[in-house]
């Protein structure tokens, strides 16, 4: 492995390939709270190797980042670390803060989960990198700056030098996350440890994220620790697999062996929580999506033209059209009809057009999932549909109203948002600190004058049974619950007027996959028992295949597919639809390898 650094002819030794990097013995962590010592991890032994991936899963709370921040001496200051941490035979536990210091960066680095939070945001991505070169390296500015700008190619980012000068907020969330990734390899580490480091991004991205850890772990024959509840991700990258529960290490193996032969219960419950293309069709053993995109991938994207595409997606949207038109009962509670929406003007910064000619139905009972990459425009669609985003052109309705032009009519649109419920993407900053959870959810009751006094309190309870949560719950405060339940509080609230319409912005991307599942399922329940529309925002296919009956994609601000569920999944005609698919990782290695290859093979044919 060369030194990219010191241009020294004679580099430092490393472990090569196949040698143990990192060594874990009887490693114990533990939190004092209340006077008492809480364990998080409990006597953990594994090891890593040069070139190796181990994934270490679990649900949240199981342990897995707070060992791993252990190793680095990065838990704060009311915990203990006990047992035994090499690294390259080096005990790491015990070093002193200087010593400990000189490691972090240099021999291990950390990608985190959300790389806006961890970069500074007053730095360009340049100077930041440039930084831990020079902290860790005796080299020149320019010889840290050549070094930077290699690492910006590395990660494979399409204009080096302008992302060299651009500040974090200036970066998508990919391009972000490729940056951190070339300051955490700056220093050639030795190990690298990634903690959830493709949760927050949408399926194309991941792919690309995942394409590029594995090129750069083949590369620089680096050992990883991947931390993830993402099994899709485990069984794209992970060479071996730790999996954790309750601080303890309760099963490890090679992918295969856990994947295919998971022994202990929880690994079966954890593999049987994950959410997969297939699960909604009519016949789940005969659905085999790789196979499907594969056959249609040579004749619909290298021999059949592109006009052709577009005739027979006419064709199939209008057929599919006429065939549902008995379906639905009554008037759309959402329709759009060539729909613009525009970002207002702030300040010197003009107005953005996020979305042009929609046009979209929902009917009462019916679940639309709206699918496409970051920046496609369905989160814009969502905003606008509940009001908070005005409409530039086209025709916009809402439970039967006209709120095109609402925004001149503040009456119209309060009484459109009573039928309106939302559900946002993360239920920790949607609600408000400082209210118990009961008021949380009375709050819109007292607000539109429905109820008060001992029938809102009799309300209150009848939504906390609704969404299984206890009711002595409502005296709790939002930061005294867990993920899981505060997005059922999220999903309570939003049900709380009796909405004909739910807007569902990304509610379960942030959760652990047991969790998402049992909120996915009392989703679920919830729509079949109360009838509301929903809009369903997400970037996951595999959780709109479990739910949605038509799928609408969006690229670009444009809706490019739609139709029902199976036609959208199962033969999709829009090579774009396709791509996304082919993204998605399935939890199992050896369908996650062809799924591979497949993308590759789309990717080849649209270039």
């Amino acid at each position: 492995m060369t030194d990219f650094i010191t241009l020294d002819p004679a580099p430092a030794p490393v472990p090569g390939k196949g040698d143990t990097v990192l060594e874990v013995r009887d490693l114990s962590v533990d939190f004092g709270v209340d006077k008492k010592w809480v364990p998080a991890a409990i006597a953990l032994n594994y090891e890593v190797r040069a070139g190796e991936v181990l994934a270490i899963v679990g649900e949240s709370g199981s342990g897995k980042s707070a060992s791993s921040m252990a190793l680095l001496g990065l838990l704060p200051s009311n915990s203990r670390v006990s047992g035994s941490v090499k690294l390259a035979g080096k005990e790491l536990l015990g070093a002193n803060e200087s010593n400990i210091r000189a490691v972090r960066g240099k021999d291990v680095a950390v990608i985190f989960q959300e790389p806006m939070t961890a970069m500074n945001p007053v730095y360009t991505v340049g100077a930041q990198i440039v930084e831990t070169i020079r902290l860790h390296n005796e080299v020149s500015p320019e010889q840290a700056r050549d070094r930077a700008l290699r690492m910006l190619e590395l990660v494979e980012l399409p204009d080096p030098g302008k992302a060299f000068k651009s500040y974090p907020h200036q970066l998508s969330g990919g391009q972000r996350q490729r940056a951190m990734i070339a300051q955490s390899l700056s220093c050639d580490p030795k190990l690298l440890i990634a903690d959830e480091p493709t949760t927050a991004l949408d399926v194309t991205v991941q792919a690309e994220i995942l394409d590029l850890m594995r090129n750069l772990r083949n590369k620089l024959d680096s050992a990883i620790v991947l931390i993830t509840h993402d099994m899709g991700v485990v069984a794209d990258l992970a060479d071996r697999i730790a999996v954790m529960r309750r601080g303890r290490i309760v099963e490890s193996g090679t992918a295969t062996e856990i994947f295919h032969n998971p022994q202990h219960e929880y690994t079966k419950a954890l593999l049987a929580a994950v959410p997969h293309l297939g699960q909604g069709g009519e016949n789940d053993e005969d659905v085999d999506v790789t196979a499907a995109l594969a056959a249609a991938t040579q004749a619909e994207i290298q021999a059949i033209p592109r006009s052709e595409l577009l005739r027979r997606e006419r064709e199939n949207s209008a057929a599919l059209a006429a065939a549902e038109t008995v379906k639905p009962q009554g008037e759309p509670v959402l329709e759009l009809t060539d729909v613009a929406i525009e970002y207002p003007k702030q300040g010197r910064v003009p107005a953005f057009r996020a979305v042009e000619g929609a046009n979209l139905a929902i009917y009462p009972g019916q679940v639309v999932g709206l699918v496409g990459e970051s920046g496609s425009g369905k989160t814009t669609i969502g905003r606008a549909a509940v009001g908070l985003l005005p409409v530039a052109a086209g025709t916009m309705k809402v439970v039967g109203q006209d709120i095109s032009a609402a925004k001149k009519n503040g009456r119209q649109l309060h009484e459109m948002r009573r039928h309106v419920g939302m559900v946002f993407q993360d239920p920790s900053s949607s609600l408000n600190p400082r209210l118990p959870i009961g008021e949380s959810i009375g709050e819109p009751m007292f607000l539109a004058g429905v109820a008060k006094g001992a029938v809102l309190q009799g309300r209150i309870e009848a939504l906390l049974d609704q969404v299984e949560l206890p009711r002595d719950y409502r005296n709790r405060y939002p930061h005294e619950l867990s993920g899981g339940q505060k997005q059922r509080v999220g999903i309570a609230r939003a049900l709380s007027l009796k909405p004909k319409l739910m807007v569902a912005d990304e509610p379960t991307s942030a959760l652990d996959v047991s969790v998402q599942a049992k909120v996915l399922e009392l989703f679920q329940n919830l729509q079949k028992e109360l009838g509301f529309a929903c809009l369903f925002v997400t970037h996951d296919l595999a959780v709109v295949d479990v739910l949605a009956d038509r799928i609408c994609v969006m690229q670009r601000g444009r809706i490019v597919e739609q139709g029902s569920r199976d036609q959208i999944l199962r033969n999709p005609q829009e090579p774009y639809t396709q791509r996304l698919l082919a993204a998605v990782p399935l939890p199992d290695p050896e369908k996650q390898r062809e799924r591979r290859e497949l993308r590759a093979q789309l990717l080849s044919g649209a270039n």
